[in-house]
């Protein structure tokens, strides 16, 4: 199938920012809303850790539905799900709606997430799936960059509550995407291929295969390194260093530049020294950086220009590491793209809620409970990488490129 990339990225990128638009553009209203609804820091961060637990869940309903019905019909079903958790968010009395609404919202959110890579993998494979994913990758990672700072700006002209509501009018724009500059990928001789009794099959078999499952897991490890970051920055940052929302946003959104820029030489370096390459040496990178910033600051160093150069450092090598790894995870499953790319999520969403629930406990209102977790996740996908990438099936999948 021939396809038009740039405005496949462009699509296909957006329907994926609106998920990660949930997340990060109500992080600086975060101790607004603690707040608000006389709750504590740990009931807050349960709203990020149930919209995490209904992304992984939900997923692994999106992504045989995509295999059946076509690709375009269930990501429909999300973004209405996705639209009625934002106008129960804005509109919850207590934290406990707030934490209930978040979980609806994120049953929607994933629809863009999961569809969005098996429409790549239903397009490409090997370098020019690489180059896509990190096009794809360049406009939602935009979404870590603009929400931040939007949601500040939103909060100047109202309460957090409006922050929501502005969500709901990015889910009308995702709709608008999908219905008129979405093609489907899907076609109807696939979908006959494609059962509940195959997708539990498929499952099977996907769990069965411990090349995949490796790649999964580094790319959900470095997932959660993230996630931790954006669990805990807004307390990091504003109530420890006395950052502004609006300068929170800014510092926040330096690490998705990193993440952005390097993410986008992907192809170019997968094509000189293949996918494999790219991903070893960008694990070695990221894992140094988390490690040395883990160490640094349980000498002492506590300051905010060290913790956000090593950050900015480890992050960009993270955006190689995973559009790599879902790359070479979605290769030989492209019969079934949607169930591999829904357990995918699945995993990566289920391993971010378990990281933050369990990061959550040792909060002390310092930085160095967050960085140590980032670190301790850099070493699993450091450990993973040594034994996924010599692995039978790695070494045949080296000898393909």
């Amino acid at each position: 199938m021939q396809s038009r990339a740039p405005s496949h990225a462009l699509s296909l990128g957006l329907l994926s920012a609106i998920g990660l638009f949930a997340l990060d553009m109500y992080l600086p209203a975060l101790p607004t809303i603690r707040a608000s609804l006389n709750a504590n820091s740990h009931e807050v961060q349960a709203s990020l850790i149930s919209f995490f637990a209904a992304m992984a869940v939900s997923q692994i309903a999106y992504g045989p539905l995509s295999d059946m019905f076509g690709r375009k019909r269930p990501l429909y079903v999300g973004l209405a799900l996705y639209a009625i958790g934002a106008i129960g968010c804005a509109l919850s009395p207590s934290i406990e709606w707030l934490i209930a609404f978040r979980f609806l919202q994120g049953m929607g959110a994933c629809a863009g997430v999961v569809i969005s890579r098996a429409i790549v993998r239903d397009l490409h494979t090997g370098p020019a799936a690489a180059e896509l994913m990190s096009r794809l990758m360049l406009v939602f990672s935009v979404s870590p960059i603009l929400a931040p700072l939007a949601g500040s700006i939103v909060t100047v002209f109202g309460d957090w509550r409006l922050i929501f509501w502005v969500m709901v009018g990015a889910g009308a724009v995702g709709a608008v995407v999908a219905v008129f500059f979405l093609e489907e990928t899907r076609l109807p001789a696939a979908r006959s291929e494609s059962s509940l009794a195959g997708a539990l099959n498929s499952y099977g078999t996907l769990l069965r295969d411990p090349y995949y499952l490796g790649l999964v897991l580094i790319a959900s490890f470095g997932m959660s390194s993230y996630m931790i970051y954006v669990a805990n920055s807004s307390f990091v940052l504003i109530e420890h260093y006395g950052l502004s929302p609006t300068f929170y946003s800014i510092v926040f959104s330096c690490n998705a530049v990193a993440f952005i820029g390097m993410s986008q030489l992907n192809g170019w370096l997968s094509r000189k020294i293949g996918l494999r390459k790219v991903i070893r040496s960008a694990v070695f990178g990221y894992s140094t950086m988390m490690v040395l910033l883990a160490l640094i600051t349980s000498l002492g160093i506590d300051r905010l220009d060290v913790m956000a150069a090593f950050l900015f450092g480890g992050y960009g090598f993270l955006g190689l590491i995973i559009p790599t790894a879902a790359v070479l995870a979605l290769e030989h499953h492209g019969r079934i793209a949607g169930t591999a790319s829904a357990m995918m999520g699945t995993i990566q969403f289920v391993t971010s809620a378990v990281v933050i629930g369990l990061g959550g406990m040792f909060v002390d209102g310092t930085s160095l409970p967050m960085v140590t977790v980032i670190a301790l996740c850099s070493v699993v996908v450091f450990l993973l990488s040594l034994v996924v990438l010599r692995s039978r099936q790695g070494a045949m999948a080296a000898a393909a490129e």
